[in-house]
């Protein structure tokens, strides 16, 4: 008789829609240890776009089509209080759970307290948190994901670290050159977040363009439009 298959355990991706989830997924999928089976992103219900990034939805969904995976949908109001964040994303990993779902996929790169605090809502879960991208210097990771054909464009910047004009700018080697001294290039401490248009994560690219760009409660969003 053949041998039986080995069974990986099963995990979800916490996904954003920006290059590091993205690229997470990708070295996960490459280590080859879970088996990744769906995605979760949180949707602010009353803007229909991806939290924090103002992703649309409908561009969430055509990059999740491409990533091949179920995503799973947090749906949250606005404002959202902290309980209610946790009481939504605790009900949809019960669910996962009961779905034999045990470990999650984030794309944290070195936050201490953000892990923390992680670990901390997974244990809680009884899951087990993954961070495959975690203590590798972000100057070098940024270059590994335009090596491996990642293309990314700022949907989201904090403009008290970083000028507008970079709202709707494709991360690339003149963008990253042109980043002021202090600010991540990788935006993890908050100076900017992405929407993946293309990389090795996904079967195909998304053609987009930038629409307005605005200010809202002390961030610039720049609003892409599906092409």
């Amino acid at each position: 008789m053949p041998p039986l298959p080995v069974l990986r355990p099963k995990a979800l991706v916490s996904w954003s829609s920006g290059k590091d989830s993205a690229f997470a997924l990708h070295e996960v999928r490459r280590a080859g240890e879970l088996e990744v089976v769906g995605l979760l992103t949180s949707i602010t219900s009353e803007f229909g776009r991806v939290s924090m990034h103002g992703v649309r939805e409908e561009l969430l969904d055509r990059q999740t089509n491409l990533a091949g995976l179920v995503c799973h949908k947090v749906r949250l109001p606005w404002p959202c209080p902290n309980e209610v964040y946790e009481r939504e994303m605790r009900a949809l990993l019960d669910a996962a759970k009961m779905r034999g779902v045990t470990h999650v996929v984030f794309g944290d790169l070195f936050l201490e307290d953000i892990r923390v605090y992680r670990e901390a809502r997974m244990a809680e879960a009884g899951m087990t948190p993954v961070f495959p991208l975690w203590g590798r210097p972000t100057a070098a990771l940024v270059d590994d994901m335009l090596a491996a054909g990642v293309e990314a464009t700022i949907t989201c910047l904090d403009p008290k670290k970083l000028d507008r004009s970079f709202a709707g700018r494709t991360i690339e080697r003149a963008l990253l050159d042109a980043l002021p001294a202090g600010v991540d290039p990788c935006g993890e401490n908050g100076e900017f977040h992405t929407f993946v248009t293309a990389g090795p994560m996904l079967r195909g690219s998304i053609a987009v363009s930038r629409g307005d760009v605005v200010e809202r409660d002390g961030f610039v969003f720049a609003d892409l439009l599906p092409s």
